[in-house]
């Protein structure tokens, strides 16, 4: 060990997600000290941004405070840092502002979009892992809406009200779901030029099915519920190129490559490890995979250095059967908890366990009352699977008042069909303005200009998202 700590060894964790909260927070009986290092300052419940991004849940209702969450634990402490470098040789973590030394070290810092090698793709379609990246899908989702009901022009107006979701597994599937039912239901009376229906919503999906990743007969169930919603499944194509005005779809059986006007794309269709991976791989002299992740002994720690760990979508865990632990929240918690158990094992000079990995199924929602999912060997779908989505996903959440509000959210909407969060807010380095440039919309000349409406509604006031 190093001398980090005089007194108790000391365990820094890099990322408040899943994994390095649950290794935190399971180290709160051990004479360690830790050090919870994060670019923000709470801890995001990922799985439920496309509710936020779709005006069902506020920003607040899935984002928790770390201090909060961490008030009670003594031996904890938070410091709002972004790592820049890894020594594995003299123990040492570079932030931004800061060197901190450790004895025991946990990086747990995800996943990111993965664009394949075209990152010109990325403004043009945004993914959703942040809050930034959920209230910026909702504001080009509701701005679209929004310039059609300003717009004369059909041709315009079918562009705008036509959405493009690439990838079909889970987050795509949500999202189109989601989006079907904001046009059928939530706005349905809320426009008076045009017909928020009639929204095109087409799911881009390179498999032979959505969610391809479930046995049948759930993909199928899961097409078939979506289409039920309104949304245009295109199965085997891959989008080739992605423009502010249209995208270009090639259909992988014909090799024809068809064009599709659009003004909203969103991506849902991959994501690699953080950058952080290629940084610690570095640092060990370790080769990362395919996807950056780090390859991990099965203790999780890195092969040659024993009191570094990697956790969730960071990591690369080989199981048993030769397959790997997928990139799922209870997976990450295992394995923040292995992690812990490990540090806990040390200090008492026993052996360490080998990671085993549970799989609590995985289940994906389509939309109201509708869901497919798998739990062991039973495969659900339906209305059963839908009511397993919630009350899991409910239970998750780390704070009690969070599930509270998300509970009566759920019921709000469910009731009313309402999704009270729909607000349009500002995004990075955009405005009103800028949101015409990214519709396209021009204002009727006899009318004020939205810049010159910009300006006015801001006189003496102000405020943001």
């Amino acid at each position: 060990m190093s001398n980090a700590s005089k007194q108790r060894p000391h365990v820094v964790v890099v990322g408040g997600g899943f994994a390095g909260l649950q290794v935190t927070r399971d180290l709160r009986k051990v004479d360690v000290s830790v050090t919870l290092l994060d670019r923000r300052n709470f801890h995001l419940f990922q799985p439920l941004l496309y509710q936020v991004a779709t005006g069902e849940l506020s920003p607040a209702n899935i984002a928790t405070p770390l201090r909060g969450i961490l008030r009670k634990q003594k031996n904890a402490r938070v410091v709002l840092e972004e790592v820049t470098s890894i020594s594995l040789d003299s123990n040492e973590v570079y932030t931004t502002d800061s060197v901190i030394a450790f004895d025991y070290l946990v990086v747990a810092t995800g996943a990111i979009h993965h664009y394949f090698g075209r990152e010109e793709w990325r403004p043009l379609a945004p993914g959703l892992k942040t809050i930034e990246n959920a209230t910026e899908i909702r504001r080009q989702i509701l701005g679209a809406f929004e310039a059609a009901e300003r717009s004369n022009d059909p041709d315009e107006i079918h562009d705008l009200l036509t959405f493009v979701i690439v990838g079909g597994g889970p987050t795509g599937c949500e999202l189109a779901g989601a989006l079907a039912e904001i046009s059928r239901h939530t706005l349905q009376n809320d426009f008076r030029s045009i017909q928020p229906a009639d929204a095109r919503i087409v799911l881009v999906e390179s498999g032979d099915a959505p969610l391809d990743v479930y046995p049948e007969p759930l993909p199928q169930r899961a097409a078939h519920d979506l289409e039920k919603l309104g949304v245009e499944i295109q199965t085997q194509c891959r989008v080739v190129e992605i423009e502010p005005t249209h995208v270009m779809i090639r259909n992988k059986t014909t090799e024809e490559v068809s064009r599709l006007n659009t003004r909203t794309v969103l991506w849902a269709a991959g994501v690699k490890a953080s950058p952080l991976g290629a940084i610690l791989c570095e640092a060990a002299g370790i080769e990362s995979d395919r996807g950056g992740r780090v390859p991990v002994s099965p203790d999780l720690s890195i092969p040659g250095h024993d009191t570094v760990f990697v956790c969730g979508d960071l990591a690369q865990v080989k199981m048993e059967d030769g397959g790997e632990v997928p990139g799922l929240a209870p997976a990450a918690m295992q394995m923040g908890a292995q992690a812990a158990k490990c540090i806990r094992d040390d200090l008492r000079s026993k052996p360490r366990p080998e990671f085993r990995y549970r799989d609590k199924g995985s289940l994906a929602v389509i939309g109201r009352c509708t869901a497919v999912g798998q739990i062991g060997s039973y495969k659900a779908k339906g209305f059963v699977a839908w009511f397993i989505w919630l009350f899991i996903h409910l239970m998750y959440i780390t704070l009690f008042r969070n599930r509270l509000l998300v509970l009566m959210q759920w019921g709000w909407t469910f009731v009313t069909h309402d999704r009270s969060a729909r607000l349009i807010t500002d995004g990075a380095n955009t405005d009103i303005s800028t949101m015409e440039q990214a519709t396209g919309w021009n204002a009727d000349p006899a009318m004020p200009s939205t810049r010159h409406l910009e300006s006015t509604s801001q006189t003496g006031a102000g405020g943001s998202d």
